[in-house]
């Protein structure tokens, strides 16, 4: 059982907002200073990565009361406008990550948040590697710049806690229910490596959205698929303190 002292991180993925549902999504937000500590966003908060969507998402966040931390997924990237996406979250006041890290303060604790977006690659024994043509070369060396920019984003850091949120799965259980041959576009086992490497306290992706929720890295650090599908709610609160997840209250 859980105590108020514990760390508390809501989370979700996978939002999709769009001017249709302006407002909406702010609505189940309320109260949530009340249940966590700090709000993550694992990526794909737009539909087709439009400004005007991004600036939905920017309003529906904007001025919570507890710190939003966020990455971008591949939907935020499709209409080549991530940077001014990521432009429109800061200026609400989102924290966000591109293979960087940042110390949030929450309470008396320092939880360092390390990640980005992520990329694919597939997982050992069924993986892309760096042979052959240029292009599939380009494509796993992608992920490999990001698995150590996290690295050493991780090993950097100082803080009571370190969490990853990705929009990419580290791991190939939390995919579980999507079909197998598209596994190496939901994720990379380089990521899972970076992370155990360094060491973190849990892992927190989106992307998946007929996956599972909980797993594991080989390293033995908490793996969360916090896409809104497969949570079935506004987003789930995670507590580090905790032996197992906590979910504070339904959306």
């Amino acid at each position: 059982m859980s105590i108020l002292t514990d760390l508390r991180i809501a989370a979700v993925g996978d939002i999709h907002l769009g001017e249709d549902v302006r407002g909406q999504y702010r609505k189940k937000l309320e109260g949530i200073e009340d249940r966590a500590d700090v709000f993550m966003l694992a990526g794909d908060l737009t539909r087709h990565g439009t400004l005007e969507e991004g600036r939905v998402v920017a309003d529906e966040v904007r001025g919570l009361p507890i710190p939003v931390v966020a990455v971008l997924g591949n939907h935020d990237y499709h209409s080549d406008l991530q940077y001014e996406i990521a432009g429109e979250l800061r200026d609400a006041g989102v924290i966000v990550l591109d293979d960087d890290g940042v110390v949030v303060q929450c309470g008396d604790k320092k939880l360092g948040v390390v990640g980005g977006k992520g990329f694919g690659g597939g997982f050992a024994g069924k993986c892309a590697s760096e042979f052959g043509e240029r292009e599939i070369k380009n494509f796993v060396s992608h992920t490999r710049y990001i698995a150590e920019a996290w690295k050493v984003a991780l090993k950097e850091i100082v803080a009571d806690h370190r969490v990853v949120l990705s929009h990419y799965s580290p791991i190939k259980e939390t995919l579980e229910g999507e079909p197998h041959e598209i596994y190496p576009f939901l994720g990379s086992y380089l990521l899972a490596e970076a992370v155990d490497t360094a060491g973190a306290d849990l892992i927190l992706h989106g992307h998946a959205h007929k996956g599972s929720e909980k797993g594991m890295t080989p390293g033995g650090i908490r793996v969360r698929n916090v896409a809104l599908p497969v949570l079935g709610r506004a987003y789930s609160v995670y507590c580090l303190n905790c032996s197992d997840d906590m979910l504070l209250h339904e959306h």
